[in-house]
């Protein structure tokens, strides 16, 4: 599966979490689910996805600020001794946070009130 039918599905599920959490509305004698406008108005036009992506970008920011002798830091920056196979390199999600910010990324996540602007760009970007 593609990272966008991913998120596609992971959308859907949202969806369908939400419309059991709001339940069904009666008006006029008739019971009908809430529309996905609706349920946008609701959640304040957030979503999971977004939701999920500025966690993750949070928790970089916060092992980048992090000391090189902590063991989660000597982890994220770990090489593997063997070499991959010849096939397509494996998709990175480090790499698509340096090129969605540039060369900036490294003097943002230094400055926390910076970088917590960043993950609060990345919960309403779409």
């Amino acid at each position: 599966m593609t990272a966008w039918e991913h998120h596609f599905l992971l959308l859907v599920f949202e969806r369908k979490i939400l419309r059991g959490i709001f339940g069904p509305t009666k008006e006029n004698q008739t019971w009908w689910f809430k529309n996905n406008e609706e349920l946008d108005k609701l959640i304040k036009h957030g979503n999971i996805v977004n939701h999920i992506k500025a966690q993750r970008l949070s928790l970089y920011g916060h092992i980048q600020r992090m000391p090189e002798v902590r063991a989660a830091k000597k982890i994220f920056k770990w090489n593997p001794l063997t070499t991959r196979p010849r096939v397509r390199p494996k998709y990175r999600w480090e790499d698509n946070i340096i090129q969605d910010l540039g060369q900036k990324w490294l003097t943002c996540v230094q400055d926390r009130a910076k970088w917590k602007d960043v993950v609060e760009k990345a919960k309403t970007s779409n």
